[in-house]
């Protein structure tokens, strides 16, 4: 008699990470021959835990050491309480728990919200990661979301037609220390905008359709088609991580080169103990060479790998690319090119990030960094002022934004000389980068207009830096305007509706005798003079 398992098959697709154009890990899809058994394991959580086992094993068979991702539906662990016998079969098969995400999938509607958060809990008690799926196109709330705190949270690929709403999301997931990742990315198109709104990860038929077999190679079209949003400390480790060789620290040199030699792409292996926990890093270029001088299979293959290891090199995941060089540094030139090994809050090992990956992408970063600078002042120009604008409106903060020029700067130039009045253009970005503490933006837009952003309560120093110092060119007295739009959460839309309100702004400071300082709030109607004389007989400026 067959069972209902004899009729499934599994296909595996993978997950990109968009960063390095690796294949981070490997989702199960389940593909039944005939009836719909997915409709039949959202009724019944038994058969929707039984569902998960037999999907894991299917993966186990194929021998792939990726991560790999399980689907399962909300309902399921509010009413199991977790899933005991995945973690029994990932036991079973020498797998570490956290190397397998379990998938959260909707419905949520009529889910006890208790009981599926402490499912969750328990899951991750016993070291499984998790995933928040079918955002955007489910029925998520964002409570819930928030409070299910997960690794990785993914995204419908129709929210890629509202760019606002991944950046927003993007956004919550930094706050929470997840990743984001598009599904069904299909058009080098979305790819593009996968990348440019922030995602980290994304799959699809784009880089790989569902296939028996799991991908051992994916197509990435070629070139940045976009840029992912890198935080001005440097982008996190968690943007780079590749899934990591793992072997139990009893493993013998053996055991290790079986590894080594028929996984070819692996660079290295990470020995760790009963809890995950890293205890030796194995290098593949000096750990086979060892290996293959004379005698020398005879002389480690069965002893411990650990003799042939080194102390591991690890960051926490919420390490910055630049913290990891620095870990790299202190190791010596010898060992550059080994991995590093990203661990969690536990200190479990959760993947590896290699040198190369995090050079290139600290040189584009650079790149295009200084691409988007003012050749003069060396400031960044408006687009780099506007962005932080969004990201903040995204995550409903408060901020300010505020246009700084100089009074009759054609006048400077044509009678103290060009020369001068870039001296003075020069002087005023030194003055304001001087004073922009914390989370202060400066940028140089062009000619005599800086932009700067910044939060409302560091407004009344920055002024000061400027409006209350003695400015001169060539001998002669200048004066500046600075117009300042204080925006609300929720006050603005976009950066673009933020310029609007201070153009307006602008105009009126340069109606002012002297230095000039209006401050107006978007939404209000009216302006505030803090700055300058708004006497009736002032002269045009």
């Amino acid at each position: 008699m067959r069972s209902w398992t004899d009729t499934l098959r599994f296909a595996f697709q993978p997950v990109v990470n968009l960063m390095t154009g690796s294949v981070a890990a490997l989702e199960i899809l389940v593909r039944p021959e005939t009836g719909d058994i997915l409709a039949e394991a959202r009724r019944d959580p038994e058969l929707d835990g039984r569902l998960a086992v037999t999907a894991f094993r299917a993966a186990v068979r194929k021998g792939t050491l990726l991560p790999l991702h399980v689907n399962v539906f909300a309902g399921t662990l509010a009413d199991l309480g977790g899933l005991r016998g995945l973690h029994d079969a990932v036991r079973e098969a020498g797998r570490m728990p956290w190397e397998v995400t379990v998938d959260v999938c909707p419905p949520y509607t009529h889910v006890p919200r208790r009981a599926l958060l402490e499912a969750v809990t328990a899951l991750r008690g016993q070291g499984f990661r998790i995933c928040a799926d079918g955002v955007g196109d489910g029925d998520a709330p964002l409570r819930l979301l928030t409070d299910l705190a997960p690794e990785l949270v993914k995204l419908d690929s129709s929210l890629l037609a509202r760019p606002a709403a991944v950046r927003a999301m993007r956004v919550m997931c930094d706050e929470l220390g997840a990743l984001l990742s598009v599904e069904g990315v299909e058009t080098e198109s979305q790819y593009a905008a996968a990348r440019s709104a922030g995602a980290q990860l994304a799959q699809g038929e784009l880089f790989a359709p569902p296939a028996r077999l799991p991908a051992a190679d994916v197509y990435v079209p070629p070139g940045s088609a976009g840029v992912v949003p890198v935080p001005r400390s440097g982008p996190s480790v968690r943007q780079f991580v590749r899934p990591a060789a793992l072997l139990p620290a009893t493993a013998s040199a053996g055991q290790v080169r079986a590894l080594l030699t028929g996984s070819p792409d692996v660079s290295g292996v990470l020995l760790v103990d009963r809890d995950g926990v890293p205890v030796r890093s194995v290098h593949r270029s000096r750990f086979l060479l060892s290996m293959s001088g004379r005698y020398g299979h005879a002389l480690y293959a069965d002893r411990p790998a650990l003799k042939l290891g080194d102390l591991p090199r690890t960051v926490g995941a919420d390490a910055t690319a630049w913290e990891v060089l620095d870990v790299v540094a202190v190791g010596g030139p010898g060992r550059t090119s080994d991995d590093v090994a990203v661990v969690d809050a536990c200190g479990r090992c959760v993947g590896v990030v290699r040198l190369a990956d995090l050079v290139r992408a600290l040189a584009e970063s650079r790149v295009e960094e200084a691409a988007g600078l003012n050749p003069l002042t060396r400031l960044p120009g408006s687009d780099a002022i506007t962005g932080e604008a969004d990201r903040r409106i995204a995550d409903g903060r408060a901020f300010s934004l505020s246009w700084l020029d100089v009074d009759h700067f054609k006048q400077v130039n044509d009678g103290a000389g060009f020369a001068a009045g870039d001296e003075l253009i020069r002087a005023v970005g030194r003055a304001l980068l001087r004073e922009a503490v914390g989370s202060t933006r400066v940028g140089h837009i062009g000619g005599d207009d800086f932009l700067v952003l910044t939060d409302p309560e560091e407004l009344d120093p920055l002024a000061a830096s400027v409006l209350d110092v003695p400015w001169s060119a060539g001998g002669r007295s200048v004066t500046l305007s600075l117009a300042t739009v204080v925006c609300a959460p929720g006050s603005v839309p976009d950066h673009r509706q933020a310029a609007a309100c201070l153009a307006p702004l602008k105009k009126a400071a340069k109606t002012l005798h002297g230095a000039s300082w209006v401050l107006g709030r978007a939404g209000v109607p009216g302006h505030e003079v803090r700055r300058g004389s708004d006497r009736a007989t002032a002269p045009a400026r």
